[in-house]
């Protein structure tokens, strides 16, 4: 598909990266003309200097026979401009990044009257992937499927976990939970398990289950699992604005350091239910006074990676709080993952997942739709939801009778709101929805799971 992405800055690179290497033809419009040469230098996409929202610029760019145009500017107003003239233009598939709080409770309003195919916010989504967070700490991540009825959940197998040297087949006779293995991550490796698949200590598993079924699971395996009471954010950014706005009716008790007294009292009002503290986050005897050792989770939510990285490891060395750090660079991830940072939050990539979602939807040529898509494991794995149309070639065929390719795992069936944890005999019928868990990336279709 021919695509053009307006905005050279972190999601419009990491975008570009990645829809360029599924094949796609990638136009970048930015007006800084040394970074879109030093992109053009390194990905083979094609580079237009200009402003995006400019009817000239864009149809230089191909606005006229382009499929989408993605809006990921630093500019919410920009982005919305950018798309509308796009619309006209070329009557194409539009994508919005719109990031202010004062237009989250107007996005669907925003969305028919532009009629933007996607508007994307960041921080709300990763504020929503740290919520769930706080009420499953244990878990490393947890992405949702099915609309919340099926979760992808991440955590490490503890030094004497009974769950250490356990075959993967063993797992629901021993502990008799409904739960599927779906990933194993053992140093540098990704594993899409069998039966036959060894857990070992100090393994990251993602396993499958209905929130239900996990906190079995958790309770079986002997890991804590109680929704934290007590929660410290360094940093008074959108992403803690919006979290502590979703945590507002939990009994989570929220304190909030800020360095800009300004911001402080922006907070105080609209968040009255929060502790909000003035002060330097980087501060160890602020940090103390306000109780760090104490405190159940701990998120450092600034906008300077180093920071939140050094602000995660001092936590570690003061508490057994729930860590979660976030980090606009992937660049070091290898290092960045060795450390003991908990649950890593990469803004950036939660948005190129949803877009690069939507555009795999567009592409495909069953109507089995890619629901949802999230990376479990950076660039390495996938876990893919579609909907399977009437023409899937799979439908009612046993899965063990299915030609399936390599490192890929049929994890769940959603038929109707009952949720099927998939064994040899079951089948795919039409109207399901299908979670498939891959090192295989790039499916754009349900029938590009067969060999």
């Amino acid at each position: 598909m021919k695509i053009i992405i307006v905005g050279c800055g972190k999601v419009g690179l990491s975008l570009a990266d990645q829809l360029n290497s599924e094949g796609h033809d990638i136009t970048l419009i930015d007006c800084d003309n040394t970074k879109l040469r030093s992109v053009t230098d390194t990905i083979d996409v094609m580079g237009v200097v200009g402003n995006g929202a400019i009817y000239q610029v864009q149809m230089d760019a191909g606005i006229a026979d382009a499929d989408l145009l993605i809006a990921t500017t630093n500019s919410d107003e920009l982005n919305m401009l950018c798309c509308l003239i796009a619309k006209k233009a070329g009557n194409c598939h539009t994508i919005a990044r719109i990031r202010n709080p004062e237009y989250a409770t107007e996005i669907n309003f925003i969305r028919e009257e532009l009629n933007l195919s996607l508007a994307i916010n960041p921080e709300l989504a990763a504020a929503r992937e740290i919520s769930r967070l706080l009420k499953f700490p244990s878990a490393i991540k947890i992405d949702a499927f099915a609309k919340g009825r099926v979760e992808i959940l991440k955590f490490m197998v503890p030094e004497k976990s009974v769950l250490n040297k356990l075959k993967v087949f063993e797992v629901s006779q021993r502990l008799r939970c409904n739960v599927l293995i779906c990933a194993i991550e053992r140093g540098d490796e990704v594993i899409i398990p069998d039966g036959n698949s060894e857990i070992l200590a100090r393994d990251k598993i993602s396993f499958i289950a209905s929130p239900t079924d996990s906190m079995e699971f958790f309770r079986q395996v002997g890991v804590e699992n109680n929704s934290v009471k007590t929660a410290m954010f360094v940093g008074g950014g959108k992403i803690t604005y919006y979290l502590a706005k979703m945590l507002e009716d939990t009994n989570i008790k929220i304190k909030i350091i800020e360095q800009n007294f300004e911001r402080c009292n922006e907070l105080s009002t609209l968040l009255p239910k929060a502790m909000i503290i003035h002060g330097d986050g980087s501060d160890q005897q602020l940090l103390l006074e306000e109780g760090i050792r104490q405190t159940e989770a701990f998120a450092s939510l600034t906008g300077f990676d180093e920071e939140n990285i050094m602000l995660s490891l001092y936590a570690a060395s003061q508490s057994n709080a729930k860590l979660i750090t976030k980090v606009n660079r992937i660049a070091f991830e290898n290092v960045i993952n060795s450390m003991n940072l908990g649950s890593i939050i990469y803004p950036k990539l939660i948005t190129a997942d949803t877009i690069v979602q939507y555009v795999r939807a567009m592409q495909n040529s069953l109507g089995s739709n890619v629901e949802t898509l999230y990376k479990i494991v950076a660039n390495r794995a996938e876990a893919l939801e579609f909907r399977i149309g009437k023409d899937a070639p799979m439908i009612g065929i046993p899965i063990e009778k299915l030609n399936l390719k390599d490192n890929l795992l049929v994890a769940c069936i959603n038929r109707g709101g009952h949720i099927i944890t998939p064994r040899g005999k079951d089948s795919i019928q039409v109207g399901d929805t299908v979670i498939i868990v891959t090192t295989v990336t790039g499916l754009k279709d349900i029938k590009d799971i067969l060999k």
